[in-house]
């Protein structure tokens, strides 16, 4: 999908989205992504965690969102390609995942880790592919937290015929974390620093996030490099 087109359609009925849009127009231009273009170490290789998606093909969509709430967050990733001279992957697929505010995650329930039942639910959950450039966008929410893992994305980076490349999560700067998790509806600070996570606590300066910018009330932009 053309980019613009994305942003104009995706974007359309998020609250308070000029000022996302704004920050997505000026640090997702492609020339100044090559400019910027991060070492081409391989992203770190994570679990798929406990809950991940079960029916990815059904949800190809950028708008995650569903019926959640939360502080709006754009979701910009970029894939390079390590064997290739860590050029831009185009047409790979990028699968996303995460809780909710509250920590729940969708497709799971009435178990141990989540008792809450969202087993017929689709929400913050989503599948896009690569464009020319190795950009993929995600219109949703800034995730909570649940106990015992520090706030973070899941995604999986698969080729054209759906073999997986890469798994990994992203983590997120504690200070923004702090000042999201002050908002309803969700449930005050993180119980796990990053650096005690037991995900991120070898790897956190690839995981965490390239940038996150803006603002509680007009939402946050995330950009990450991927690199598999």
């Amino acid at each position: 999908m053309d980019r613009n087109n994305f942003l104009k359609k995706g974007l359309f009925g998020l609250i308070a989205v000029p000022t996302v849009l704004q920050a997505c127009s000026k640090d997702s231009n492609p020339k100044d992504d090559e400019e910027d273009m991060v070492d081409c170490e391989i992203s770190p290789s994570e679990t798929a965690g406990p809950f991940p998606i079960k029916t990815p093909t059904g949800l190809k969509k950028a708008n995650i969102v569903s019926d959640r709430s939360g502080v709006a967050l754009l979701i910009i990733f970029k894939v390079l390609d390590q064997s290739d001279d860590c050029k831009p992957l185009s047409g790979a697929y990028v699968d996303v995942w995460h809780c909710d505010a509250e920590g729940y995650y969708s497709e799971y329930g009435g178990i141990a880790l989540q008792p809450t039942d969202f087993t017929s639910d689709h929400f913050l959950r989503g599948r896009q592919a690569t464009d020319t450039n190795g950009n993929v966008s995600f219109i949703s929410i800034f995730p909570g937290w649940y106990k015992g893992r520090a706030p973070h994305i899941h995604l999986e980076v698969l080729d054209s015929s759906e073999k997986s490349i890469r798994i990994t999560q992203v983590a997120f700067p504690k200070s923004v974390c702090d000042t999201v998790y002050a908002t309803t509806p969700y449930h005050g600070k993180a119980d796990t620093l990053n650096e005690s996570d037991n995900v991120f606590s070898n790897s956190i300066d690839g995981n965490m996030a390239d940038s996150l910018t803006g603002n509680i009330t007009d939402g946050y932009t995330l950009t990450k490099t991927i690199v598999v």
